[in-house]
């Protein structure tokens, strides 16, 4: 029978992650969120941590990102590329073809008077320096500042130790191996310079000539750091250790420096450094104290999935205490409400911090505190207000934080704004805004506040769900199930991980907004990895596959404004670039829309990014079939896409085809000319675009033109080793393991390359797949899920899915949270992931619904609600045993359903909102 997935169907589904300690590491935190406002709870005892951040709050300013005049290069380069001179093509694309940078300031009067303070006679390298005010350190910093309390820190830094020398090492020259140092260092023994180096990838080895080495030594690094993660980190092999030994000797009988150091920050104004493109900011902390005199028992942290709330509890004293956080995106603002199964036992001091080194505190009222700050070189600034309600107790506002005692219950409301509005104009009012939310919540109450809440995130979440039955394990804490999950049958956990990303993406894209980046909207660093930018050769995009699939289509629509923005920046790329109509994207971009080619040529010319994300106008209209949307938002920017690509393919002197050049194979091999990729993005764009005017009855000129074209392009070929070549020539290597697997994007998530209409290129892309291996990052072990399953090969699938549902360690797999590794932590494998789940469920990309398609045994039972496939249609099947019960479709735009199963077809005309039930059989048994 169907189920009706009402409350008690859903008994035995497991939609909440939970712990019984706090978080102690922020891949610990529990995430929530409403689109424009992030935080991290951390559920602490003593001292809670709610770290939050604003969507909009990125390094930089409104500027122009492209080079004028690359486009004289252009012809240059690809000469160099068609005569086989890639390390030529590379050099002159990197000197000439690459986007501006921001701001920099000269280095030298800044570095000269920080390298005065040697000339003095009292200086930080000498033996004899007083430096007993100095602040501990333990080197290696294995993440650089960041996870040190000195985030954000860049400028001068000195670091002092002593050492010993061992009595059998007199008379001898020794080695210093400090590893590797970010940016540059000056390295002292008693106030004699041994060496210095430039270069954060080299380990610094420096011999100390025997003349200078004594009995008691001092060591002395003056390190200056002017972006991202200064000081020594050492190297990545934690077996290798800071060290000194003699030169003549044998390596493993050392003096270990892995110790506790001195340190002093000399100066940390260093001068701007120029970025191609920019980083999305932490906002600040809400603080949270407490002083319980008692034992803490009966501890647990819980994020409910569904309803976003997330809760931490305890007992001390026989007092039953009880936080709740949640964000609302109706309110705009973040609650922590706190109570106590005793009256007059909330007490706690609140208070805001922020990494930012410009800020300012106050008091609002005596209620309220606001935090004020200013982005580092910067042009966004941002305002949070923090208000209190109590019941009972007193309140105090002092010293900018405020303190609640003796209180029966009590309600933290906290609001954040910037002054971004767009990416051409910062004029907002952060503070009137920020006020403007906390009055709103004036006259209403917290229970009003947690219902509209509540209501609308169910609006999306209650549209899907997913139960493949549970086991033992399903009574354990998640940071436990995820532990034991590769070695233990644990199904209900693979419908959490679906349903958790499901839950980022509803707390993470919201309508106006910003769309979720590398870190969805999380974020604690002042340097994030990567700058948790928009990687659009697979990231930004990745982060969407379960949008339609899933039930949230309208979630799609901050992308869809993101890809508005470029198509328009983009214009001035392509002509600057390429000197073409129509708009391009390269393989990053910020909050400011930048694009052009960022980083290096070797992987930052890549000109598919914007017609990538042509695809997912394309694939909205497909799941929807909402034809206004096509004629009025998705039609144009596809078709300029393809301008610019009917303009920008040239023929290959060798083979006469169309190709696809100056590009890459993202990160992978170099600057190239013909990359499989590229031509199967563009082969799809031209073949959407054709279909979209047919359906809107338009420019049968052009499409007609670039059908033409489309069959002119380098096709699939098959290489020597039996696998899809992913450039033009065949020079793939059979053990090259690369993390991207670019050439197969006609897989998935194209559909060019199917068993349906080309099963040799299928075995050829399976068997590249199987060359790349199965070891992976986070997203590329989702990736990798979704192409298995487009394989039909689903144990291998399932394989993958158990090493992306791991424990964080090497490579792939998640934090505690469930948050996605790549590691460090991207949000992308916990969407590609849910993606891939889906897939094994249902695929709908060749003319029909094929249902169970991908299985794997250990989902043998389960049911599903609210899957979607192309079509506009809207399904809900069970299945026992691997077997297919019952079926029904909800038809949300009529027109033929064409369902498979098992080798069975069954096609029937549907009409708009129509529901119809069919049996395991696919026979039809009623229609509604």
């Amino acid at each position: 029978m169907i189920i009706s997935f009402t409350s008690t169907a859903l008994c035995g589904q497991d939609l909440r992650l939970w712990y019984t300690e706090p978080a102690a590491e922020w891949t610990e935190a529990l995430p929530i969120g409403n689109g424009k406002l992030g935080a991290m709870v951390f559920g602490g005892i003593e001292q809670d941590r709610i770290q939050f951040n604003e969507e909009s709050l990125w390094t930089g300013t409104p500027r122009d990102y492209n080079k004028k005049g690359a486009h004289q290069y252009l012809q240059k380069i690809r000469s160099l590329l068609f005569e086989g001179k890639q390390a030529a093509a590379e050099k002159l694309a990197g000197e000439h073809f690459m986007g501006t940078k921001s701001i920099a300031d000269e280095r030298k009067p800044w570095f000269d008077g920080i390298r005065r303070i040697v000339d003095k006679k009292r200086n930080p390298s000498l033996k004899d320096f007083n430096d007993k005010e100095w602040k501990l350190l333990t080197l290696p910093l294995k993440d650089g500042w960041e996870k040190e309390g000195l985030e954000g820190l860049d400028g001068a830094v000195w670091f002092r130790t002593d050492f010993e020398l061992p009595t059998s090492w007199r008379g001898r020259d020794l080695v210093v191996d400090l590893g590797k140092i970010r940016d540059q260092d000056f390295t002292y023994v008693n106030g004699q310079l041994i060496g210095t180096t430039q270069d954060m990838n080299q380990g610094r080895l420096y011999v100390i000539p025997k003349e200078l080495v004594e009995k008691q030594n001092q060591l002395a690094i003056q390190v200056l750091n002017y972006e991202d993660k200064g000081g020594p980190v050492g190297y990545k092999d934690p077996k290798r250790r800071l060290r000194i030994y003699p030169k003549d000797g044998d390596e493993t009988n050392y003096v270990s420096l892995n110790k506790m150091w001195k340190y002093w920050v000399q100066d940390d104004h260093a001068p701007r450094v120029g970025k191609y493109q920019e980083a999305y900011q932490p906002f600040g902390d809400l603080l949270l104290d407490f002083n319980h005199s008692l034992p803490v028992e009966d501890y647990k942290r819980t994020l409910d999935l569904t309803d976003a709330i997330c809760e931490t509890s305890y007992s001390s004293g026989r007092v039953q205490y009880k936080r709740t956080y949640f964000v609302s995106a109706i309110d705009q603002s973040l609650a922590v409400h706190l109570t106590a199964s005793v009256k007059e036992r909330i007490n706690f001091r609140a208070t805001l911090s922020t990494p930012h080194k410009t800020y300012q505190l106050k008091k609002v009222n005596d209620s309220t505190i606001s935090l004020s700050l200013q982005v580092k070189h910067g042009a966004l600034e941002g305002v949070s207000l923090l208000k209190v309600r109590h019941n009972g107790g007193s309140i105090i506002v002092d010293n900018n934080q405020i303190s609640v005692v003796g209180a029966d219950t009590a309600t933290i409301f906290l609001t954040a704004a910037t002054n971004f509005i767009n990416h051409q104009d910062i004029s907002a009012k952060p503070h009137d805004i920020s006020r403007d939310r906390i009055n709103q919540l004036a006259n209403k109450t917290y229970e009003h506040i947690r219902e509209v809440h509540v209501q609308d995130y169910q609006g999306y979440f209650n549209r899907f769900s997913l139960n493949f039955g549970t086991t033992k394990a399903f009574h354990l804490p998640t940071d436990k199930r995820i532990e034991q999950f590769a070695t233990v049958n644990d199904p209900n956990l693979v419908a959490l991980f679906a349903q958790y990303a499901r839950y980022l993406l509803i707390t993470s894209s919201r309508e106006g907004g910003q769309p979720p980046n590398l870190q969805g909207i999380w974020n604690d660093l002042l340097t994030p990895p990567w700058g948790s930018k928009y990687t659009t050769n697979i990231n930004a995009e990745m982060n969407y596959w379960p949008a339609e699939l899933m039930n949230l289509s309208d979630l799609h629509k901050p992308l869809f404004d993101l890809v508005q923005d470029l198509s328009e920046t983009g214009k001035k790329t392509a002509k600057e670039y390429y000197d073409a109509p129509g708009w391009v994207l390269h393989h990053n971009t910020d909050l400011w829309r930048g694009t052009a080619p960022i980083n290096n040529a070797n992987h930052g010319i890549w000109v598919t990014g914007g017609a990538w994300l042509c695809q997912h106008l394309w694939e909205h209209y497909c799941y929807t079939q909402d034809k206004h949307f096509l004629q009025n938002k998705a039609y144009p920017i596809m078709k300029d896409a393809a301008v610019f690509f009917d303009y920008f393919l040239v023929e290959d002197p060798n083979t006469g085809l169309l190709i696809s050049t100056p590009s890459n194979s993202p990160e992978h091999g170099g600057l190239v000319a013909g990359p499989t990729m590229d031509h199967q993005i563009i082969r799809q764009l031209f073949k959407n675009v054709i279909e979209a005017s047919k359906i809107l009855d338009v420019d049968t000129a052009f499409a007609s033109k670039i059908a033409s074209k489309s069959k002119k392009i380098a096709p699939n070929t098959i290489g020597k080793h039996g696998q899809l070549q992913e450039w033009l020539s065949d020079i793939d290597d059979p053990n090259n393991t690369h993390r991207h697997v670019s050439h197969l994007w006609a897989v998935y998530p194209g559909s060019e390359i199917n068993w349906k209409q080309t099963p040799e290129l299928m075995e050829a892309a399976k068997q590249s797949l199987l060359f790349r291996g199965d070891e992976g990052t986070g997203w590329s072990l989702a990736w990798k899920i979704n192409l298995w399953t487009r394989f039909l090969d689903a144990e291998h699938a399932d394989r993958l899915l158990n090493m992306l549902i791991s424990p964080a360690v090497r490579g792939g797999g998640v934090y505690p949270n469930l948050f996605d590794a790549h590691p460090p932590f991207q949000i992308d494998g916990n969407f590609g992931g849910a993606s891939g789940i889906g897939e094994m469920l249902l695929q709908s990309h060749l003319e029909g619904i094929d249902l169970l398609p991908a299985l794997p045994s250990s989902l043998h039972d389960g049911e599903v609600k609210g899957i979607c496939a192309r079509g506009g249609f809207e399904l809900s099947f069970s299945w026992k045993s691997g077997s297919l019960e019952e079926l029904e479709v909800v038809s949300k735009a009529g027109g033929l359903c064409r369902i498979r199963y098992k080798g069975k077809e069954f096609s029937f005309q549907t009409v708009k909102d129509g529901k119809y039930k069919l049996d395991g059989q696919l026979k039809l048994l009623t229609a509604s």
